[in-house]
């Protein structure tokens, strides 16, 4: 049975990765430390499936502490790195706490694999990275020197640090940018989740910029699949260093996604205004081709469908208790 290292387990993407990992006969160690970021209630809800799985063992520890000192296992055959301080608004805000979880954490799960003999690694990085990229859609082969946010700088050097691990110790790495995932269990300071809680309690939305502005929206369960392909792979294969995109390959205008979402909720719009935040993107627009390529990566499910699955989901979740 081979196993994985997957950091911030509990999270959004990190509990669906976990579910699947362990359907596919992995064993999983789990490492979250159930920041404060939002509510710990949720994240005991996105692992409540998987807790008691045989397979499963979960470290409630802080990737900025000795991981290596913490962990148990031997025998590891991969780190999923996931777990970071997400966001670009709260970036600007605490740039210290994004370079202190984002980076210095990253060095700590570099010293752990090299510690350990670990010489896989799939990294989570962010299309953030390719800022207000003139090149559409967004090629892994541009130049992404030019980060709009503490947050898009952190992942990128991120990357950088993985290409370092590589150079130095042979490690085989896979960079992984996603584009805006969404589905359910998707943090509840995204937007869709904002949207659609704001929308059920009868209030107004508030927009940032004219609705023009695009995302590549991702469904979760093609992301997580992009990632176990990757897993997969980087685990074949030697002498690798590889940076994909996991996007959708289709922009949606946030007035559109707008327009969805109140289309499926059979609600009238309630919708407010205001100017665009710093550290914002006009658009955002993955290039798949090389992930299609090397991993078979393929999506499955495009906004409408997706954005009717997580609306269910919210309703589910959020109905009242009799």
């Amino acid at each position: 049975m081979r196993s994985i290292v997957v950091t911030g387990c509990a999270g959004f993407i990190g509990s669906h990765l976990t579910e699947m990992l362990l359907d596919k006969g992995f064993k999983v160690i789990g490492i979250d430390n159930f920041d404060i970021f939002y509510s710990r209630e949720i994240k005991e809800k996105n692992i409540v499936s998987f807790k008691d799985h045989p397979n499963f063992c979960l470290y409630e520890i802080d990737i900025t502490s000795n991981i290596n000192h913490a962990i148990k296992e031997d025998n590891i055959d991969a780190v999923i790195h996931l777990a970071a301080k997400a966001g670009v608004r709260p970036s600007i805000e605490d740039p210290e706490g994004y370079i202190k979880t984002n980076i210095t954490g990253t060095q700590n799960i570099h010293t752990f694999m090299h510690t350990r003999g670990i010489t896989k690694l799939i990294f989570a990085s962010s299309s953030s990275v390719y800022g207000n990229n003139q090149h559409i859609p967004f090629s892994e082969d541009d130049s992404v020197d030019s980060p709009i946010s503490p947050y898009a700088f952190s992942k990128k050097t991120g990357e950088l640090m993985n290409y370092t691990f590589h150079h130095l110790y042979k490690a085989d790495v896979i960079n992984l940018r996603f584009f805006t995932v969404y589905g359910p269990r998707q943090r509840p300071d995204l937007a869709i989740h904002k949207f659609v809680k704001k929308i059920t309690a009868g209030e107004p939305i508030t927009l940032f910029g004219n609705g023009e502005t695009a995302r590549d929206y991702t469904y979760v369960e093609d992301t997580v699949n992009g990632i176990y392909n990757a897993l997969e792979y980087c685990l074949a294969n030697k002498g690798i260093y590889l940076t994909l995109n996991l996007g959708n390959n289709a922009p949606v205008k946030l007035k559109t996604l707008v327009d969805i979402i109140y289309s499926s909720m059979n609600t009238l719009p309630q919708i407010n205004t205001a100017a665009m935040q710093p550290g914002d993107v006009e658009i955002t627009y993955a290039d798949i081709s090389k992930a299609a390529a090397i991993i078979n990566y393929t999506t499955n499910t495009g906004i409408v469908e997706g954005i009717k699955k997580f609306i269910d989901w919210f309703n589910k979740e959020n109905k009242p208790a009799n």
